[in-house]
């Protein structure tokens, strides 16, 4: 492979894209491909890395660029030795101005890439980012970790549940490899010392939980994606392998762009806002599997948008806790983030964690603020965090595992939402029924 990829070579790997989709089978219900980095056989163990940490780059959009620019910086200024050595998309003109930007940076030429399978296949390569529309999520993750290669897939998980499990059961399977799930509010100390306060029985049971993420715009949500009227598909764009498991469609610059406005793509509001703010609430409430979701709202504002502007959940665990979540992108007002328990409450902002007792047990204890530690950007610190489970092989700090919970809640509140049904899952057969 060479260091760009020229037009014409584009052109003959997008030709391939039609066996990309005819070689992808059908599993639970998900359509995933298959591809040399799936084939059979034991994958090598992930290597401790003592020097600079080689990492590539699947989806270089905005999320893509976003992190691509973030390992450049961290070499740049000294804080991390990780060098960006491949870049990945079925869009041309993006690779175009990934690479112009990396070659900048770091210096050399980074190689380029259509087809993921291809990079998966470096032996030089030691993690991938997973930036891709959320459809991809499971099948590039599936096929990394088999490669042998450490993961960080950008949030949601997946796109549906049964791809989450079929990646829980990959990464189960392969626990040598680290696969670190790009939802940042873990890393605030906040949600740790809630977890700690939490199982050290300060609030007594821990009953039930809110959470929130509110935003607003005049026009509509996502719309800041623009389309690129450089875009030609069969010229510098693989429209079809972009399509990939969910099936051949139309071409559709608005789809491409802005897929969280779609329902097919992308889950909207539930699977791109509001895991950012589950996620570390599951972790800092010890809470276990979701058991009975239901969820309603619609499209109060952005008439436009396939996907809902407003969304209520209600959460049910199997440890007896019940979790409210609220999410709009028409009105920026959002519910106060704390945990409740029967002798006192936490209350959960950023870095910042105050814990109150109940009227009836403020002899037990005082009210208390914690301020931690002010670390600098939660997404950078996960993505250190990334690089040094790459390097030392310890846990990462947002798992699989975790992502899979999160997913039940994502898929389960998706189908309430547009069918009105509450839905039940099962954390012992993982099976999901209507309630």
């Amino acid at each position: 492979m060479t260091d760009r990829t020229t037009r014409r070579e584009f052109l003959k790997t997008a030709a391939g894209a039609a066996a990309v989709a005819g070689s992808t089978t059908l599993l639970d219900g998900c359509a995933v491909a298959a591809g040399p980095a799936a084939a059979a056989g034991v994958p090598p163990t992930p290597p401790r890395v003592a020097d600079a940490v080689n990492v590539a780059v699947i989806g270089t959009g905005g999320m893509g660029s976003g992190h691509m620019n973030a390992y450049l910086k961290f070499a740049k200024d000294g804080a991390e030795q990780v060098r960006v050595v491949g870049l990945c998309d079925v869009c041309q003109p993006r690779l175009d101005v990934a690479k112009a930007r990396t070659d900048a940076q770091q210096g050399g030429s980074v190689d380029l890439y259509s087809d993921y399978r291809e990079l998966l296949k470096r032996p030089d390569l030691h993690g991938v980012v997973i930036a891709s529309p959320e459809h991809w999520h499971g099948p590039m993750a599936e096929d990394a970790i088999r490669a042998g290669k450490d993961v960080y897939v950008e949030k949601p998980m997946t796109l549906r549940l049964d791809a989450a499990l079929r990646l829980k059961e990959v990464a189960d399977a392969n626990p040598n490899v680290r696969v670190q799930v790009g939802t940042q509010y873990v890393m605030y100390s906040s949600y740790i010392e809630a977890s700690r306060m939490i199982a050290a029985g300060k609030i007594g049971k821990a009953v039930s939980s809110q959470t929130s993420y509110c935003r607003n715009s005049k026009d509509g949500e996502w719309l800041y994606y623009a389309i690129d009227p450089a875009w030609q598909p069969g010229v510098n764009l693989d429209w079809d392998r972009w399509c990939g498991p969910l099936g051949r469609a139309d071409w559709d610059p608005a789809v491409y762009a802005r897929w969280r406005r779609y329902r097919k793509y992308s889950t909207g509001i539930i699977g791109d806002l509001l895991v950012h703010r589950i996620t570390p609430l599951i972790m800092g409430a010890n809470l276990g599997w979701p058991t009975r979701v239901v969820a309603s709202g619609g499209h109060y504002v952005d008439k436009v948008m396939e996907n809902h502007d407003q969304v209520n959940i209600n959460i049910e665990f199997e440890n007896e806790h019940t979790m409210i979540v609220a999410g709009s992108t028409a009105n920026e007002v959002g519910l106060e983030t704390l945990i409740r328990g029967h002798k006192g409450n936490i209350y959960l902002g950023g870095r910042t964690l105050t814990v109150r007792p109940e009227r009836l047990f403020a002899e037990e204890f005082d009210e208390e603020t914690i301020d931690g530690p002010n670390e600098g950007d939660t997404q950078d610190m996960l993505r250190r965090n990334w690089l040094n489970s790459i390097r030392t092989r310890e846990p990462v700090a947002s798992p699989v595992e975790l992502g899979t919970k999160v997913m039940v809640i994502v898929d389960l509140a998706t189908r309430s939402m547009w069918d009105g049904a509450a839905y039940l899952f099962d954390p012992a057969t993982k099976t999901v029924r209507k309630a």
